[in-house]
Parts: C-alpha cells; structure tokens; sequence
C-alpha cells in the first residue's frame, strides 16, 4: 500500500518505519525541514532501540521516505495518519491545534478519495471533528471527494515501540464504514496474522479504548505507589507485598512496582484529558484524578527521605544522580520525575553530579537547562566522586549489578535513596551502605 504519516516524531516515526518494514511505500511528512534533512540522513531525533537500522534499511530500499511537501505524500497516497503531537492545554485538555492543522492541509490540497486515520492520542470525538474540518475545506474548493475518517489509536512503550508495532499485542480500528474497516484489515494483515488480534469497534470507543488503557496502567502505578507509603508506615517490606499481590493471576507482575512516580508522554496527559473530558460531560471522576494526585506526590518521596536523613541540611551537600529519563530504554524527559526531585533539591541548596545513558543532552538543553547547580558526566562511576549520596530515579539495566565496593571508595558518604528498588537491602547493609527504599 502507499501510506502518507503526517508528524515525525515519535509515533509517527515508528509508524512510517514500521508499515515500511512490512513491504508498503511509506512517506513520512514534517513541517521542521531540519528533522527532515536529519531523517534523510539516516539519523534520527529520538532514542529508540532498533529504530534508526530500520529506517536506515528502509531509505536504502526506497520503500521509505522524509519530506515537508504534504501534497506530494497525499497526491501518491490513499491512506494518511495522523501521528502529530497533542500536547497537554493549561486546563488539562489534549491540544488539537496540530491535528486540525493537519485536518485542514489536507482539505486544501487532497484530489482524490482517501482514508484519513488518526493515529495521534485525541478526546473522545475528534474524529468527527477531523472529518468536520477537510470537508470545510473541500466545500471551499468546490471538490466532491469522499474522506472516511478512522481511529487506530497507537499503544507503543517507549523502548519497545518499535516491537510493539510489528508484533502487536492487539490492533483496534474504529470505524462505521466496512470498506474502510476492510482496507484496515488488509494493512494489518501482516502484523495480526498470528494471533487474529485486530479488533472493530466504533470510532468514539476506539478513542476511548486508548485513553481507558492508560489510565488504567497509571492507576496500577499510583496505587502500588499508595501501598508503598502504607508499607513504610507499618513497617512492612513492599518488595514482598508486590510478589504475593503479582501472583495473582487477574493482577499480574506488569504495572506494580513501586517507586517515585510515572511520568512519559503519555501516562500524565492522558489522564488528565480524560478527567477533563468526565468533567466536561458532568461526571466527578474521583479515582482517576487521584490517580495523578497521588503521583505528583509520589515525585517527592525522595526529596523526603533525603531532607529526613540529613536533618533539613541540604545545602552543603553534593547528589549524584543516576538516570534521568522517565523510564530505561528511552531518552524521553516529559514528565520525568528527575526534574522535580532535582529542582526541588536545588532550592535547598543541593548540587549535582548527574549520569544518565541517553538523556543528559536534551536535560541539559530543555528541561534544567536553568539548573547551574548540576555537573553533567559520561560515566556513572565519575558522578560519584566525592558525593555525600546517590539518587537512583531510573532504572536503566547498566545500573542492575555496579561494583558496590568501587563505589563506596568513590562517595564522600556510602548512602544511597533507591527511586526503583533495583539492589537487596541486606546486600547493601552488607557492603556497608545506608539504604533508603521506597515502601519499606
């Protein structure tokens, strides 16, 4: 099939890459012709495992290509995603400024039929709303075409993406027309073959599905945070609570560990849209909206344990800090608890010495940028030299098994806040170091 994927960023990117991998032609269209360029280059702006080969192979074949001509994409395409980013509004609703933006573009400039797919996470109802938008412009022009509008919302883990495009775990199609819902099919043909996991509902649960999905998977993490805090009150150890709840077989193991907090692009925003769009249809959601409560606090644990252990004298000491991105795998900072935990450190006077494997450029450039207070490093090792103590936020497999005796050489004080609960207490105490966990 010729596919046209407008937006590349990170949805769109493993989008393009992924139906190209699979044998369709693919153009993938940017308005920033710097990312363009970079794109065509082979290089990509993001950090996804296996995703630069793949794109890299793909241009080598011709089956995959990077422009910011809209037109030229739709002219040889008959199907176009949209896959640009909805960023959250101050009041808490999703942004559509970019997908109607993209609505709009292609009313003025498609010739012929064409199915329109919203692949970029949008409120219940933007379908119709996108549909709305190109036949106004169609109206414009005079042009008698018909556009069948479709949700297929993503459900990628940053780290995986990839993977978890070509090797779905299910792909949902939201659509009243069977025409569009057959050339769907045939798309997806390739990546549902093995496990006939595509599933067909209307357009308004297949927004929902995808909103429903991640405020459930947030509330798993809020919750078991929750216990967590419960646990180091009544002295009990949430490691072994997580394993006697995991076993259960309705609850599973994925989603419940404890630590400081999710953040993403994903999780943060769309439970937010979603309370918002409860409230705009006059419902109280109370337990989603405790759900982002209860991990905007949960950011803060460690700023607690750290001012407790050393008394509220904060402003002598130095930090080191491993990882910085939400989650391992992944260079994302949106909504990282990193960057809480160090500003607020930073207003008591803290100083850093940071590593992280893949993120410190672009904290460095964005989100502390006004940070002076932090020293940035290439080696996990030299960011704790001389530190009073050690943050670890993320979870990055490089720090599963470090050498504990090197590190105690290294530190000016053998304390480390584990954000993650990677090491074994009594291991720790073995080695000589304080150990502070979450939830025991």
């Amino acid at each position: 099939m010729n596919i046209t994927v407008v937006g590349s960023g990170y949805v769109g990117l493993v989008c393009g890459a992924g139906f190209s991998e699979m044998g369709n032609h693919v153009i993938c269209i940017d308005s920033d012709k710097n990312k363009i360029d970079l794109l065509n280059n082979g290089s990509i702006p993001i950090f996804e495992p296996g995703l630069q080969e793949v794109i890299k192979h793909n241009l080598s074949l011709g089956s995959l290509k990077f422009t910011t001509d809209l037109k030229a994409g739709l002219d040889r395409s008959n199907l176009c995603f949209i896959a640009v980013g909805t960023p959250q509004g101050e009041d808490g609703r999703a942004d559509l400024s970019n997908v109607l933006d993209v609505a709009k573009s292609i009313g003025r400039l498609v010739e012929k039929d064409l199915y329109v797919i919203n692949k970029s996470t949008v409120p219940i109802g933007t379908a119709a709303l996108v549909k709305q938008t190109i036949y106004n412009e169609l109206r414009l022009r005079n042009k008698d075409l018909k556009i069948e509008v479709i949700s297929n919302p993503e459900f990628l883990r940053e780290g995986a993406a990839l993977t978890d495009f070509l090797r779905p775990d299910r792909v949902v199609i939201g659509s009243d027309s069977d025409e569009a819902i057959a050339v769907m099919k045939q798309l997806y043909a390739r990546f549902t073959i093995r496990n006939n996991n595509l599933i067909i509902m209307d357009i308004k649960s297949a927004e929902m599905t995808k909103y429903a999905a991640n405020a459930l998977l947030a509330t798993k993490i809020s919750f078991m945070n929750e216990i967590a805090n419960i646990c180091e009150r009544v002295k009990a150890d949430v490691n072994l609570v997580r394993l006697g709840v995991g076993s259960d077989s309705r609850i599973g193991y994925s989603y419940i560990y404890p630590g400081c907090g999710y953040g993403g692009s994903c999780f943060p925003k769309d439970v937010q849209a979603l309370v918002h769009t409860a409230k705009e249809h006059g419902y109280n959601p109370i337990l989603i909206e405790s759900v982002e409560i209860v991990n905007q606090n949960q950011k803060l644990v460690l700023v607690d344990k750290v001012t407790k252990r050393f008394e509220n004298q904060i402003s002598n000491l130095t930090l080191g800090i491993w990882g910085l991105s939400f989650k391992p795998e992944t260079d994302d900072m949106r909504e990282a608890p990193s960057v809480l935990i160090i500003n607020e450190l930073t207003k008591l006077g803290a100083t850093f010495k940071v590593y992280d494997p893949k993120s410190s450029p672009i904290a460095k450039k964005y989100y502390l940028k006004d940070n002076l207070s932090i020293e940035y490093h290439t080696s996990k090792y030299d960011a704790l030299k001389d530190v009073d103590a050690l943050l670890l936020i993320t979870e990055w497999k490089e720090f599963s098994s470090p050498d504990f005796e090197e590190m105690k050489k290294l530190m000016k004080q053998p304390i480390i806040f584990d954000g993650r609960n990677q090491y074994n207490k009594n291991l720790m105490h073995g080695f000589g170091f304080e150990y502070f966990q979450i939830g025991v």
